[in-house]
């Protein structure tokens, strides 16, 4: 078929929207890929909640959906707490008539150290962002997936190439983002049989972000301790990655160039699509090509 065919059959199979009717929560979302995811679902019929512990940005995502003509609503918090968590799936399921539908755990950041100098609380915070925050939440929203009434229930967990190859001063995170494998093949195991959830994880490569912005840029986020910690890459580094000082593309990417957070919010979007159905227990790489 041609695109043009082949958009049209696609519009006829699913004249509303590849998600329409379904209500997805998306953590992580008043920002960079989360924004972008839950701006993506929403243009595809989702009914969204946006979850932030920025209450503005928040506010503002799920605004702006609206404003489209969209459906969301705005429930911000710290995953790290676990009666929000409690909180956010409760909202969820009355913003959805009881049901929930898709669970992306995105929400995230980076705490670096080499591994002689990292601190007890550097280590723990990003366990417990990435593994454990994503772990109560799948168990809290586990009496909406865990039912048999042949609606699509799917639950995307982010991960990082760090989690798959390593990354030198991010131990940290990439135990955390190889964990993150681990229980996304878990979770597939034990609920697709029965209740038909798909799981999988989605590993991001170079995009960006605040995470990979240059450091000097001075972009932070507070710790539970209060701390201030410093997102991004030292430009020395970014300009290695580009091969020539920071003046010339990225020699280890095919595509020459970093993602966009619009493109790694599609990749999601395809994931929790009915395009994927079939894709179950994966960690899909999202990467431009770096590492094949």
């Amino acid at each position: 078929m041609t695109d043009r065919v082949a958009q049209l059959a696609n519009h006829l199979n699913y004249p509303k929207g590849l998600l329409a009717g379904q209500v997805a929560i998306v953590t992580g979302s008043g920002q960079g890929i989360g924004a972008e995811t839950a701006r993506l679902f929403a243009n595809e019929g989702a009914k969204v909640v946006v979850a932030d512990i920025d209450a503005a940005k928040s506010a503002a995502v799920a605004d702006s959906i609206t404003r489209a003509g969209g459906q969301a609503i705005s429930v911000p918090g710290d995953v790290l707490d676990g009666s929000y968590i409690q909180s956010l799936v409760a909202q969820a399921a009355a913003f959805g008539g009881g049901k929930i539908h898709i669970l992306v755990n995105n929400a995230g950041y980076t705490w670096d150290g080499v591994i002689h100098k990292m601190s007890d609380k550097q280590w723990e915070t990003i366990i417990g962002l990435h593994c454990t925050a994503p772990f109560n939440l799948v168990r809290a929203a586990a009496p909406y997936f865990r039912v048999r009434d042949r609606e699509p229930r799917c639950i995307v967990n982010v991960s990082s190439t760090s989690g798959v190859h390593g990354n030198p001063g991010q131990i940290n995170y990439a135990l955390a983002k190889a964990g993150v494998t681990g229980m996304t093949k878990t979770i597939a195991k034990e609920w697709g049989p029965q209740f038909g959830v798909r799981c999988n994880a989605v590993a991001f490569g170079h995009i960006e972000t605040r995470l990979t912005a240059a450091k000097e840029e001075g972009a932070y986020v507070t710790g539970p301790g209060g701390e201030k910690i410093s997102l991004g890459i030292p430009q020395k580094q970014r300009g290695a990655a580009k091969g020539d000082g920071g003046a010339g593309d990225y020699p280890d990417i095919p595509l020459r160039r970093p993602g966009t957070a619009t493109e790694a919010a599609s990749s999601v979007l395809a994931v929790v699509s009915p395009l994927f159905a079939y894709v179950r227990g994966q960690t899909i790489m999202v990467t431009g090509g770096r590492g094949m």
